[in-house]
């Protein structure tokens, strides 16, 4: 199967490209390097894969991509930590519909005029920002209200893209709702904002960074955003990734949605207490409350038996296995200045 992947340099495409390939795929990754530079992925000299330097919202050269592609994964947005959804509120909403727009009209005619069997869009567990209902079944973006935030709405905005091209011209989707990733690769973004929390300036506003880069530079007591008593499901990016093959590969992801998610429930003071004594091991843990940013979603719980029942997923990397790959990754990359 040969997959066009759109954001091909991005965090959560550097597990799953290598997945796809390592799985007998051929991938072409398109990405313009706006988020984080020129960056190396191990597989870049894959004989499978092909990477074009290029901007998604350019219309004729994403037809020309999927000219001759099975499958399309919509993945390509500005896309970033808490602090992006203020930073950025307005080009958050209009960037992405330019690129998500692009994106569904190449997919359109090569659906129409070429082979191409569906499009795979790469969502958020931020579409479900206003939901009550816990743990969130699939079923709950249709019954809660919108999200507040223009990145939660863009990102409900492109499954309705989804469901718009499937109910006029019958393109074939799947909708994918990662949550929290956790993993090595990601870097500090070009046009991120400094953002200072106590005395140290935030990696990417994305919390398991944060809070090992202000452990590991000595921060006592720790700073963390509100109360911690925030609910988080940390999922690895190589059990993502797998997610993310079968909803490429398998018929019974056609014209569905699924979260994909480990089913293990966090807090972040219940994180952060966890980094601390890997890293302080024998040190009290103290910490401090910040205020917190006002997108600052208090649980994120996923119904993920959908995904079990109709693909086989499940996500089984703990997030003590998880630590013990990012904090020494973490550690060499704050020593080469790029978190």
């Amino acid at each position: 199967m040969k997959v066009v992947w759109t954001g091909a340099a991005g965090f959560i495409a550097g597990y799953a490209i290598g997945e796809l390939l390592n799985s007998g795929h051929e991938v072409i990754g398109v990405d313009n390097y706006s988020k984080y530079g020129k960056v190396e992925k191990s597989y870049d000299k894959h004989p499978n894969y092909i990477f074009i330097e290029g901007d998604a919202k350019d219309a004729e050269l994403m037809k020309k991509t999927v000219h001759d592609a099975d499958v399309i994964v919509s993945g390509a947005a500005m896309i970033g930590g808490i602090s992006y959804f203020h930073e950025y509120a307005y080009d958050l909403l209009a960037e992405n519909e330019r690129i998500t727009a692009s994106t569904f009209d190449a997919a359109l005619w090569a659906f129409k005029n070429r082979h191409l069997k569906k499009i795979v869009v790469l969502s958020s567990s931020m579409v479900y920002e206003s939901t009550d209902n816990f743990p969130t079944p699939e079923t709950a973006v249709n019954t809660s209200p919108p999200p507040i935030s223009t990145y939660g709405f863009q990102k409900l905005s492109c499954e309705y893209f989804a469901r718009g091209g499937f109910e006029q011209y019958k393109l074939p989707y799947t909708i994918i709702r990662p949550f929290n990733c956790v993993g090595v690769g990601e870097k500090r973004a070009l046009n991120d904002k400094e953002i200072y929390s106590g005395n140290v300036k935030l990696a990417m506003s994305h919390v398991v960074p944060d809070l090992v880069q202000k452990i590991i530079k000595g921060q006592n007591p720790l700073h963390i955003l509100g109360e911690g008593n925030q609910i988080r499901h940390y999922t690895y990016g190589g059990d993502l990734a797998r997610g993310i093959r079968l909803c490429v590969e398998k018929r019974e992801a056609l014209n569905n949605d699924f979260n994909l998610s480990t089913t293990q429930s966090t807090s972040v003071l219940e994180l952060a207490e966890k980094i601390w004594n890997i890293i302080n091991q024998g040190k009290p843990f103290r910490y401090v409350s910040d205020k917190p940013f006002v997108h600052d979603v208090q649980k994120r719980i996923p119904d993920v038996s959908k995904a079990k029942k109709l693909l086989g997923y499940e996500a089984t990397t703990t997030l003590d296995e998880m630590l013990d790959e990012v904090i020494p990754w973490i550690t060499e990359q704050i020593k080469y200045g790029n978190i």
